[in-house]
């Protein structure tokens, strides 16, 4: 644990980690400021930090608030290149983020679970798994509850599950859970990180803290983390690897139509028919949840109860109605092409598919194999359709909508009973909506008012 009580910290972004973490250490006895290079961030939070006590600097990074600290905590979104962040690592000062900070307080222990994909899905079964199983279990981080805001419910005996992403992973020293968890590594934020072994580099960081008795969940089906398996000695912490296929080494797969345990021996945990979820991916998710609560001790009969019960996260994959036989699906968080190939893979045919956002540096030429096979059109928005239309080509049909709201309109006059219109942009959502949240309400919010004029609606 640090020692807080008196000294200068100064929190980078005014996102909800950004201001979670400057309350934590006001808490503490620190004297913080805030700094945000956005003339408008945390409007509404500003006057409840400024009753704290603590300064805010909007607009600017000033070099001195930078210089005059004994400690930096950077937001995840806030790229490690700033200028003045090199100053003041040249200065020897030290930069955390938010993640790293708070496990110097948290107690118990952690499951962390990241991936390109899957990582909300798994990470929420993973919980709801625990919690029925009756463990003291706490769910947050890169999802929902920032991990800084659980440090004060933690204890001794309990376990926090967090899903953690690649830019929270940049920042950490000491960050060390009990299982770490690789769902699949596919291109994604290369716009930040510059390059593919830079974001596997920083996936595989999750790791590199753990020690004997630890272990280190990866999905055998995935090219990178069988790289990543591949490497891997260790002495005493277990690698437990799940898989579509049946294998021989400690982890989860599927074998026939069951999904089972090994470990020496075969424990039977459930039926892949009795999965609620839609989708190839899906079942990869939870085999990977498998997985991390049979390893922290979960009985498979509170497992299998846990996955009947569960239903999709919003914006995953998710069922927002059926009018006139037409399907619609809500899958905003498919934020980069594999997250797209896989809401695709998830239908046999008749998809009016919704592409574009703000574009990640990906190729887009990679779904057009699926897109010949499933899609009847595509319809693109946002800062990205230029670049999407440039590499799909003649494939398909394509109609450049431009908003969301054009999308969903053309989209539904095309569409035919059977078909199924599919939001999947396989984009970030910053050039048009304030989060991939923001972006899956107001489809749901567009689907619904095609409802009143037709009578098939449920």
């Amino acid at each position: 644990m640090m020692d807080l009580k008196n000294k200068r910290a100064l929190v980078v972004g005014l996102g909800k980690s950004g201001i979670a973490a400057a309350r934590f250490l006001s808490a503490h006895g620190v004297r913080v400021t805030v700094s945000d290079a956005k003339a408008d961030a945390g409007a509404n939070d500003i006057p409840a930090l400024l009753d704290l006590g603590i300064i805010v600097e909007t607009g600017t990074h000033g070099e001195r608030t930078f210089l005059d600290q004994d400690l930096i905590v950077v937001s995840p979104g806030v790229p490690l290149e700033m200028p003045q962040l090199a100053l003041a690592r040249k200065k020897g000062l030290p930069v955390l983020g938010e993640l790293e900070l708070a496990y110097r307080f948290l107690k118990g222990k952690i499951i962390a679970i990241t991936g390109s994909n899957g990582k909300t899905t798994t990470t929420t079964l993973v919980g709801d798994i625990m919690k029925h199983a009756d463990f003291h279990v706490l769910v947050g981080g890169n999802i929902g509850t920032p991990v800084i805001d659980l440090v004060s419910n933690s204890c001794a005996d309990g376990w926090t599950v967090l899903e953690v992403s690649s830019f929270q992973l940049e920042t950490i020293a000491d960050f060390k859970p009990n299982i770490a968890t690789i769902l699949n590594i596919t291109p994604d934020h290369l716009d930040r990180h510059g390059s593919m072994e830079s974001y596997i580099a920083a996936k595989a960081r999750i790791f590199e803290n753990q020690k004997s008795g630890d272990s280190l969940v990866l999905n055998a089906d995935d090219i990178q983390c069988r790289k990543l398996i591949e490497k891997q000695t260790r002495e005493g912490g277990a690698i437990v690897i799940f898989s579509m296929q049946d294998q021989k080494r400690i982890g989860a797969y599927v074998s026939g139509d069951k999904i089972i345990w090994h470990d020496g021996k075969t424990t039977e945990i459930m039926r892949v028919d009795e999965i609620p979820l839609k989708g190839r991916h899906n079942v990869q998710n939870i085999l990977a949840a498998v997985a991390c609560t049979f390893r922290a001790g979960c009985p498979p009969q509170k497992i299998r109860e846990a996955v009947m019960a569960f239903k999709a996260v919003d914006h995953r994959l998710q069922h927002i109605a059926t009018i006139n036989g037409v399907e619609y699906y809500n899958d905003s968080k498919a934020t980069n092409v594999d997250a797209a190939i896989k809401a695709l893979e998830s239908f046999e045919g008749g998809i009016h598919l919704i592409l574009g956002g703000k574009d990640k540096g990906s190729d887009y030429t990679i779904l057009l194999p699926l897109l010949h096979e499933r899609a009847k059109h595509v319809y693109t928005i946002g800062a990205a359709a230029e670049k999407i239309e440039t590499h799909l080509g003649n494939a398909l049909p394509i109609t450049h909508a431009e908003t969301l709201e054009n999308a969903v309109k053309i989209a539904a006059k095309n569409a035919v009973a059977g078909d199924v219109v599919l939001l999947a942009p396989a984009c970030a959502s910053f050039d048009q909506f304030q989060s991939y949240e923001h972006r899956g309400k107001v489809f749901h919010e567009l689907v619904k008012q095609l409802q009143p004029a037709t009578k098939e609606a449920s």
